[in-house]
């Protein structure tokens, strides 16, 4: 007499949650306010300005665009801003920072767009492994998230996975 193999996991009502879903998609581009410094120090104005006119903006349709400064100058805040006003019109995203701050505030702003109430009185496991690293912001703003609707929060696989939270 053969026995029926039962998978428990299928049966157990587990939800599976992959942060890479979230993962932003579309170019990262770093755009860089040294290679705008006079000798590598200071931001002249009028030059700076001139640069920007000069400067091919379609280069960034479409595209996700961290604006930071890689040089040990002081850059005056409405440089930043100039840059948002040239920028704005034809990227997607736009933030301050290197490309990682942009990869986590895209996802970021991914996660929160998510409607959560789907997982009321559910079992979660948020997926620990996978192809694309995932920040660990991530995870606490999932977490935050998920814990007001959750039945329970695990984190992991299914097979094998950590507790995190419970509601009693």
């Amino acid at each position: 007499m053969q026995e029926t193999i039962v998978n428990k996991v299928a049966e157990s009502g587990i939800i599976t949650l992959n942060l890479e879903t979230y993962y932003p998609h579309g170019e990262i581009v770093v755009y860089d306010l040294k290679d705008h410094l006079f000798r590598g120090l200071i931001l002249k104005e009028k030059d700076f300005r001139a640069a920007l006119l000069a400067t091919d903006w379609n280069l960034y349709y479409d595209k996700n665009v961290a604006v930071t400064c890689t040089a040990d100058a002081v850059i005056p805040v409405w440089a930043y801003m100039l840059v948002a006003s040239y920028l704005q019109p034809v990227s997607k995203e736009i933030v301050f920072g290197n490309s990682e701050t942009l990869i986590t505030s895209l996802l970021q702003k991914n996660i929160n767009a998510l409607d959560v109430s789907s997982f009321t009185d559910k079992r979660v496991v948020i997926k620990g492994c996978g192809d694309i690293k995932i920040p660990e912001s991530a995870y606490l703003t999932i977490t935050a998230k998920l814990r007001p609707y959750a039945k329970s929060i695990m984190y992991g696989e299914p097979c094998s996975t950590v507790p995190i939270f419970k509601k009693k």
